[in-house]
């Protein structure tokens, strides 16, 4: 049986929401597999050759390549875990260089810390890339390491990579397989979209349609990537390809059928099943559907969409000049590069989160250089966690990596105070090892839990301190998470309308060029669904800057919680845009040149007063137009979210 809190005692809704549980998937248990070798193995060999501090090295090295190890695709495991490795060696080379060299030390990480904080924001990949390349120079800056000045990149680096060869030893066998999946995983999210149009809980839509917005993304970028490692076009990924741009009018149909309060009938979300099962397994040939008569505008265009899609997924043979990339095509590596290097140059957000952990670096590394602090370079590791600009509230990283951390002492102290150092540790190893990717898609105080047993016992078989550890790493841990909530969070308090309101104001604007195109004569039918996959895409960013936001404390997590439901509202406009476009389609009359500059010019204001204001207030709005157009819908969200207001 639950019991409520006593009035005065409940808990905030931030710390609620920062303490919760993230939703995870089924454990991965191949990557519990090669984090428990990957990082066992080095210490056994290290052993065995009588050199435990080498074994402890390629370790570490194994333990960032196991962090990284996040990719189903092998092509993008060489990327995730390859890259960064590179970077991670470059990284402990240069601290090692300047290795208790006072000032000069202080000044080498803090530019190290500006570089990295600035690539982290171009992607997935330069963000981890970025992380080791920090964390490593603040290692090698922070601890003597043993043999030559070259010697630890190298043990780091192989340590890595033999994380990586264990996770591309299937791929001869099963190549092409995570890219089939992904597609059929983002077909059964679509069917899961359609099963909750018409049902009483409107939340359990949005949820889906977000579920499909964010499959969709990892689908893209799965296969576009693959896709960017080939001149011309491979039959399977050119298949693959087709098959995800087919399911783009069913997704393009689900706010249509939403539109009309009805429930479709369940032989249509078992339809979609169906063909994610023939996709799944990469079947051809016909694929028999049992799909009802459908009546009106909306009926025949998820009828219509259905049977091309089973068309399209059946077809063992695609044409490649049929075939547009929903995204557009990926550019030359050397032009994106280039792309990358002029936006981070030129972008005010990169140079602010490069700014302030490079602040906050320096801040750190000017203590513990030039004032004797045992275990020093603990404090710089944290503040490279807790701040890494792209991970999420900063508030929220520095709490749950102090509770993580205590949590990782107690069971670092049962390790070191148990079990005698030497081939003990190979086993406790594999045990500990795969804790990491069981507990970090729950959340980052899990992570931390289970990442600080680790680096402790990898520490002590460099410096053979034991138990002598713990006191200084919770005291610099705690250190650390002060200097980042102090220099990196407080002094910032514009933070949030620049991280957040910026880009929901962006996403108002680009909403309201969508409308524009959406009914234009004579558009290109590619161009629009390129820019609704774009828009889509940039509104769960903009969702999870909000999500993130939430779990701060006030004002940040007030204001947030007070601007949630405008993104709620730009979502539906976007639908409903979305269902006009179809229902025009498939039979409805077009509107007006006037109507349709009318709801732009809305949506181009409201972006304007996103833009400009901290909080939210009402604003009026005249939207008229007559009762039956195809735009009537489209009218009634947006003067919604022009009506809502902040809670005062």
């Amino acid at each position: 049986m639950s019991r409520e809190f006593p009035a005065g005692l409940t808990p905030p809704d931030w710390l609620v929401r920062n303490l919760r549980p993230q939703q995870a998937a089924p454990l991965n248990r191949p990557a519990l597999a090669r984090a428990a070798l990957g990082m066992a193995a080095p210490l056994a060999i290290g052993l065995a050759a009588g050199q435990p501090s080498y074994g402890a090295l390629a370790s570490m090295g194994a333990l960032s390549a196991v962090i990284g190890d996040t990719a189903d695709a092998y092509r993008m495991r060489i990327l995730n875990i390859a890259v960064p490795q590179l970077f991670g060696a470059a990284g402990v080379t240069a601290g090692a260089l300047v290795y208790g060299q006072g000032w000069l030390t202080v000044a080498v990480i803090t530019a190290i810390a500006l570089v990295s904080g600035m690539i982290s924001t171009i992607g997935a990949v330069s963000s981890v890339s970025g992380l080791l390349l920090l964390l490593n120079s603040v290692i090698g800056a922070g601890l003597p390491l043993p043999g030559a000045w070259w010697l630890t990149p190298v043990l780091m680096t192989a340590g890595g990579l033999t994380v990586l060869l264990v996770a591309l030893l299937a791929w001869p066998l099963r190549s092409g397989v995570p890219e089939r999946s992904a597609v059929a995983a983002t077909y059964r999210t679509v069917a899961d979209q359609l099963t909750a149009i018409g049902t009483a809980d409107a939340e359990e839509y949005d949820r889906a349609r977000h579920t499909v917005t964010q499959s969709l993304n990892q689908s893209y970028d799965l296969i576009l990537a693959r896709r960017a490692r080939y001149r011309g076009r491979s039959q399977d990924l050119t298949r693959l390809l087709a098959q995800l741009n087919a399911i783009t009018p069913v997704v393009e149909a689900a706010p249509a059928a939403r539109l009309a309060g009805k429930p479709l009938p369940p032989e249509i979300p078992a339809a979609v099943q169906r063909i994610a099962d023939a996709v799944g397994t990469g079947r051809t040939g016909p694929i028999a559907l049992d799909l009802p008569e459908p009546g009106g505008e909306t009926g025949r265009a998820v009828d219509h969409a259905l049977r091309h899609l089973a068309e399209v997924a059946g077809s063992p043979d695609v044409d490649p000049r049929g075939i547009d990339d929903r995204l557009g095509r990926p550019a030359a590596l050397r032009i994106r590069t280039a792309r990358a290097t002029r936006g981070v140059a030129l972008s005010a957000n990169s140079w602010r989160y490069g700014i302030r952990l490079a602040l906050c670096i320096g801040i750190a590394q000017a203590l513990v250089s030039l004032v004797p602090v045992p275990r020093s370079y603990w404090v710089a590791l944290t503040i490279t966690f807790v701040l890494k600009p792209d991970f999420g509230s900063v508030f929220s990283r520095a709490l749950l990596r102090a509770l993580g951390t205590v949590v990782g002492l107690v069971v670092a102290a049962t390790v070191l105070a148990l079990v005698p150092r030497g081939w003990s540790d190979v086993p406790v190893m594999m045990v500990l090892a795969p804790l990491i990717p069981a507990l970090t898609p729950r959340g980052y105080g899990f992570q931390t839990a289970a990442v600080t047993p680790v680096i402790l016992l990898l520490s002590d078989n460099l410096n053979h301190m034991g138990t002598g550890l713990l006191a200084p790493r919770l005291l610099d841990s705690l250190l650390g998470c002060a200097i980042a909530l102090i220099a990196g969070y407080l002094l910032w308090p514009e933070s949030w309308h620049t991280r957040v309101g910026d880009r929901l104001a962006d996403a108002v604007a680009d909403t309201a060029a969508y409308v524009d195109l959406a009914f234009a004569e004579g558009a290109d039918p590619a161009a629009r669904a390129r820019m609704r996959r774009r828009l889509y895409r940039d509104l769960s960013t903009v969702r999870t800057e909000f999500q993130r936001a939430l779990s701060e404390p006030p004002p940040t997590g007030r204001r947030a919680a007070a601007w949630w439901p405008l993104v709620v509202a730009v979502e539906r406009i976007v639908d409903a845009t979305t269902a006009a476009r179809v229902r025009i389609r498939h039979g409805a009359p077009p509107p007006s040149h006037a109507e349709v500059e009318q709801i732009a010019l809305q949506l181009r204001e409201l972006a304007e007063g996103v833009r400009e204001a901290d909080t939210l207030v009402e604003v009026r709005t005249d939207l008229t137009g007559p009762p039956d157009s195809v735009l009537e819908p489209l009218r009634q969200e947006v003067a919604a979210a022009r009506a809502i207001t902040s809670p005062h």
